[in-house]
């Protein structure tokens, strides 16, 4: 974890107190440069060098004057994505199983080209500098100073586990921050750190002890500890992703600026549309606004609209990791996701009655959901094969060892 090493939090902390003695023209000189180390020193040479040669024409192609130029730097965004993060799974796993040998050696010529780990957060880069050539497109204003754009795409407290950006909300909260930045900024920040911390830390890093611990031996423990381990898998990811997000927010709230929230409480969820609207939910609005909605939506027929879901969380599956097991648990969640969302109107009468038994016992919603949830992060967690009988011994007795 990239928060919670010494060189950052002993370089961040020299950079808050000089943050804030500072006026706001120092304060974005400080922020740059801060940037800029930052980056450096955790993705090196080689994982700065594409990231500035992408910023680069995105920044150049979203000031062009037609639409075309922007449509090519998000198809060039997204095929330097694909090279980096997926070019040895599709050609090992996917031209692997057609080729065979074939797939073998266009892996081996292609990782000569690759470095040893894709660029630190493209991800995270490529999906805002998409939204940003996107949005241009569609008629939003343009970014026209290039110190501007640069501060939006280096911001080093959401580079790493984000929140996503929106340009548009991003930069003038950042010029409202480096103006307004307070002491009382400061302390509500520096909470938000420390829940962060605690969530990540404390929490998330002692339950991934007892799983990494009990995983092996769960053919042979009880039924109710599958159970127990299966929910400490829940809790684990969520206070995992979002003490990161906790501690990008607070860092950003201490230097007066105001990050979207990324976590609200997802597992008092009732249903899996408000479980998405509460996991992840910069992502999950990425993905809707970028994906879903640009593929249709729901304005062609149900047939299309759960296509158009199950592709779009397939996608938001392989954001995750290059590896089946995220795709198929984006799929699962598409498939849930659209299910949650036409049982009432498709299933006829027993959707209707299942609806209003949801409606009459919201803790059997909620129970349904969360369930649903859990056995998802089986698929996220574990190979498929290893995940599918670890479903399955959730409902079988113990085996003797």
């Amino acid at each position: 974890m990239i928060f919670s090493t010494y060189w950052f939090v002993s370089a961040v902390t020299v950079f808050l107190a000089f943050y804030a003695i500072s006026d706001s023209k120092l304060r974005t000189v400080l922020l740059v440069a801060f940037c800029i180390i930052f980056h450096t020193h955790f993705a090196g040479a080689a994982g700065v060098l594409p990231i500035v040669v992408l910023g680069v024409l995105t920044y150049l192609l979203a000031r062009a004057k037609y639409r075309s130029a922007q449509f090519f730097g998000i198809i060039v965004c997204v095929s330097a994505l694909v090279f980096y993060k997926y070019s040895h799974f599709i050609c090992r796993e996917v031209l692997g199983a057609i080729f065979q040998n074939g797939g073998k050696d266009l892996d081996a010529a292609v990782n000569t080209f690759l470095p040893a780990a894709p660029p630190l957060a493209i991800s995270f880069f490529l999906f805002e500098f998409v939204h940003y050539l996107w949005d241009v497109s569609k008629g939003t204003e343009v970014i026209k100073k290039p110190l501007h754009f640069l501060q939006f795409a280096i911001f080093f407290p959401s580079l790493v586990a984000g929140p996503i950006k929106r340009y548009e909300n991003f930069l003038p909260a950042l010029e409202i921050g480096k103006k307004e930045a307070n002491a009382k900024d400061f302390a509500q920040g520096l909470v938000q750190v420390a829940g962060g911390f605690f969530k990540k830390i404390v929490l998330a890093d002692n339950l991934t002890l007892y799983i990494t611990a009990t995983t092996p031996r769960f053919a042979y423990i009880s039924v109710p500890e599958r159970w127990f381990l299966l929910f400490a898998l829940a809790f684990r990811i969520y206070f995992d992703f979002s003490g990161y997000s906790d501690i990008a927010i607070g860092i950003a709230r201490m230097l007066g600026i105001e990050l979207p929230i990324n976590f609200n409480w997802p597992y008092v969820a009732r249903s899996m549309q408000e479980f998405w609207h509460r996991w992840h939910i910069s992502l999950s609005l990425w993905v809707r606004d970028y994906v879903y909605i640009p593929l249709g939506g729901s304005r062609h027929g149900t047939g299309r609209t759960v296509l158009n879901a199950i592709v779009a969380f397939a996608l938001c599956g392989l954001w995750h990791g290059a590896a089946w097991n995220f795709l198929f648990w984006g799929l699962y969640h598409g498939i849930g996701l659209t299910l949650a969302v036409t049982y009432r109107k498709n299933f006829g009468r027993l959707g209707r009655a299942l609806g209003q038994v949801f409606d009459k016992l919201p803790a059997t919603a909620w129970l349904t959901t969360f369930c649903y949830v859990s056995f998802g992060w089986l698929l996220f967690f574990y190979p498929i094969p290893q995940a599918l009988e670890m479903l399955r011994l959730l409902f079988s007795p113990a085996v003797l060892e």
